[in-house]
């Protein structure tokens, strides 16, 4: 069996994968905002605490770790979610865990999961985004991920969609994410609707599937569902038109809001002024692993 680690931009999820890739034993957490402050520590300690106590249970043989960012070799070069600069993660882990460890882009890990298990296995030409705290992807060709060569690449979510636009975590004004992550989606209905953070998905989603009965509430929310989707559906034709591929895959938590989003994007897309290369249909899947992915994706 091997151990699969998901850390994102807000919660570290651990999980026992057998040869099947399904997960046999999850942990998962939270991380707060003090908790950042610290984030290696904070990283290092819940994997030594929670890999020790699996290692006594199962016969592992291998981990794999999906990251948010620029991966190469052992180290996080740069992670703008978590924080993080070139972090050699594999040889910190590796004075206390004695087995084979890797690394991977946590999108590239749930597309391979996603490919392998999930939304994308009956295609050969495939994208997927994850969206979440910010945006991720990966082109996947033939059962393999786009090789780009020394640089992962497929940073999607930091293409430029509005000139001077918004400040990126990067460095740079107007990228995608900054506009079509969920977590920008969320944050602004948030704002709109006069909620703070601790306001949970699950209950801005509720709050959406009965807006209809609330005219006040309706006319809000449903102006800023316009605008994501209209921000979304810009990222996504950008990568349509480049790649042009069967099918377009997408993780994250937006699985979670797909029955008030799915139908929105895909109708946005086939507008007959969306892509260079019209078509009758706009294939999009939702992921099937869910936020799972990540940690299977890890152990391929």
């Amino acid at each position: 069996m091997k151990i699969g680690i998901d850390l994102g931009g807000s919660h570290i999820a651990i999980g026992v994968v057998n040869s099947k890739g399904r997960i046999i034993e999850k942990v998962e957490k939270r991380i707060l905002n003090n908790e950042k402050r610290e984030i290696e520590k904070t990283i290092e300690n819940y994997i030594f605490e929670h890999i020790s106590e699996l290692m006594k249970k199962y016969n592992i043989t291998q981990i794999g770790i999906a990251i948010p960012g620029t991966i190469i070799k052992n180290t996080i070069v740069k992670s703008v979610n978590l924080g993080i600069e070139n972090y050699n993660i594999v040889k910190k882990l590796s004075k206390k865990i004695k087995l084979p460890i890797k690394i991977r882009n946590d999108a590239k890990c749930a597309a391979l999961a996603e490919n392998k298990y999930g939304c994308l296995k009956n295609y050969k030409r495939s994208i997927f985004i994850t969206l979440g705290t910010g945006i991720g992807g990966a082109v996947i060709i033939n059962n393999k991920l786009l090789d780009t060569g020394e640089l992962p690449g497929c940073e999607f979510g930091h293409m430029v969609i509005e000139k001077d636009g918004l400040l990126c975590k990067c460095g740079k004004f107007g990228c995608w994410e900054k506009y079509a992550s969920m977590k920008t989606f969320k944050d602004n209905l948030r704002k709109e609707l006069g909620y703070d953070e601790k306001t949970s998905s699950q209950e801005l989603l509720n709050i959406i599937r009965t807006t209809k009965e609330n005219e006040k509430n309706y006319k809000a929310i449903n102006k800023i569902i316009e605008k994501y989707i209209e921000n979304l559906s810009i990222g996504i034709s950008n990568l349509v038109n480049i790649f042009e591929p069967e099918v377009i895959g997408i993780g994250g938590s937006f699985v979670y809001f797909e029955d008030v989003l799915l139908e929105k994007l895909k109708a946005k897309l086939e507008e007959k002024d969306m892509l260079f290369n019209q078509r009758k249909e706009m294939k999009l899947k939702t992921a099937i692993l869910e936020n799972d992915a990540g940690i299977i994706g890890a152990t391929i």
